[in-house]
């Protein structure tokens, strides 16, 4: 009854938008907002070392495994070089694929 007559009236749902929190993720993409003072975790908290080392060895291995296959360097050799890349020798693969040039022209 007292809805009826409109003494009890719904109130509206607030709105909670997220364009603000859009808005600041697009600029934390372009890099904003990322200095020194916006971070709490240490530097291996927020990417982790042995991640970054697991995603080198994966790529490096890969790409040995790639030149094996496809004829580019011998078993020895490739075995040479998987061992240098566990020893942290190479820090990405564009060092790696000048070693391997480096080895075939000697």
């Amino acid at each position: 009854k007292l809805i009826k007559d409109g003494i009890v009236v719904k109130k509206n749902v607030t709105v909670h938008s997220r364009a603000r929190a859009r808005a600041f993720l697009e600029e934390k993409k372009k890099g904003r907002h990322t200095g020194f003072g916006k971070r709490v975790g240490c530097r291996n908290a927020r990417m982790p070392t042995k991640t970054l080392w697991i995603r080198r060895q994966r790529c490096l291995r890969r790409l040995l495994r790639r030149y094996r296959k496809q004829g580019k360097i011998t078993a020895s050799l490739y075995n040479k070089f998987y061992v240098a890349a566990k020893g942290n020798q190479f820090k990405n693969k564009r060092v790696l694929v000048e070693a391997i040039w480096k080895e075939r022209n000697e």
